[in-house]
């Protein structure tokens, strides 16, 4: 049987993630990476994303399914699950498998036969540019793959909601001013090892956003105090000392034979201190990693400017960047991390809201301007 697809943005963007797939595996081979997941076609990805995008309108006893899918065979998984005989894959079969791989870190394996998609069975280890695909509500679907030799947040390549497409672009990374932290979300070709400190910053980013409280974490440099001039004394919750756990972490020595459970340290470290950002105020971490503070109120600094414009943009493909007065971004939480970063140049802001939008506010010297950079479509 073949499957004919009925959403409209899966044919649509179907092209897009066929093309980067296709740069991402020849990149990794010229590079001499063994081991790499198969190149998806253009209808194996047309057809995936349909039925996970039925899927995901469906529920099983009153829940939706929230499914991660790894197009690739059974033969190159690691440690596969691999069923009796392989499942016609539809929204049927997705909606009632759900239940079964909910739990972070586990995909299904899709694979085509005689040009239908079957599921093969689970597994936890996937290889190098293998695409996957999670259905993380209802309509919104996000398509993504692990980094080529790397650990971390997987490069989310694209993200549909209903009839919304975000492809994520690329080239985005290449422009000037482009924070570390968007360039590690952005470039597929870093490694990014878990002690890699702007990597650090991307799982604080992705746990702050993920408690769905909203919150906002200053990043500032390490050694200097004049953050202070930009917080109203005295601050709520002050560390004294400084807590400094995840810097120690960070300076260890990381073995394979220690990795798993330096792992597991810095993901609980990591944790706990974004979890202080579901607390009313800014919490404050040098650019070491040390928390100083949670709980502060941003104010004006003694110059006394008002921050009066920024520019907000969004590494999507066709997304063109505008130049807004700060009050037009959110609420007081983006306004105060605007006029905190308009202050203190050398410091970031990464604010999350409860609606699950995030943004990095950082300073730009080309511009002379605080840009705003919206990147939950990244981390998803």
């Amino acid at each position: 049987m073949t499957y004919r697809s009925a959403y409209q943005a899966a044919a649509t963007v179907a092209p897009a993630i066929e093309a980067h797939f296709g740069r991402l595996l020849q990149s990794a081979f010229q590079q001499g990476e063994t081991g790499l997941a198969p190149a998806p076609s253009l209808k194996m990805i047309s057809s995936v994303i349909d039925v996970a995008f039925w899927a995901s309108l469906r529920k099983e006893e009153g829940r939706s399914p929230k499914i991660s899918l790894a197009y690739l065979p059974p033969a190159v998984a690691g440690q596969p699950l691999v069923f009796g005989e392989p499942i016609l894959l539809t929204p049927y079969v997705l909606t009632k498998l759900a239940p079964a791989v909910e739990r972070s870190g586990i995909h299904l394996g899709v694979w085509d036969e005689d040009g239908d998609l079957y599921v093969w069975g689970t597994t936890r280890a996937i290889p190098d540019g293998c695409l996957v695909l999670e259905v993380i509500e209802p309509g919104l679907l996000v398509i993504k793959h692990r980094r080529i030799n790397g650990f971390g947040k997987f490069i989310n390549v694209a993200v549909l909601k209903g009839d919304e497409i975000k492809i994520i672009d690329e080239q985005s990374k290449s422009l000037p001013d482009c924070p570390a932290m968007l360039t590690n979300l952005l470039d597929y070709n870093s490694p990014a090892g878990w002690n890699d400190s702007v990597n650090i910053l991307v799982q604080l980013a992705a746990s702050m956003r993920a408690h769905g409280h909203g919150g906002s974490l200053l990043v500032v440099p390490s050694g200097s105090e004049e953050w202070r001039d930009s917080i109203i004394h005295p601050i709520t919750y002050p560390v004294l000392p400084a807590f400094d756990e995840l810097r120690q972490l960070m300076a260890q020595q990381v073995t394979p034979a220690n990795l798993v459970v330096w792992q597991e340290d810095v993901n609980r470290t990591v944790e706990s201190i974004a979890g202080l950002t579901a607390v009313d105020g800014a919490t404050i971490i040098t650019d070491q990693f040390e928390l100083l503070a949670f709980g502060a109120k941003i104010g004006l600094s003694s110059n006394g400017l008002p921050v009066e414009q920024m520019l907000v943009t969004e590494p999507v493909v066709g997304n063109l960047g505008t130049v807004i007065h700060p009050s037009q971004n959110g609420g007081t939480r983006h306004l105060s991390a605007a006029q905190f970063v308009f202050d203190q140049r050398d410091a970031i802001a990464l604010v999350s809201s409860q609606d699950g939008r995030f943004t990095v506010f950082s300073w730009s010297p080309c511009e002379e301007i605080v840009h705003a950079h919206y990147v939950d479509a990244l981390l998803l």
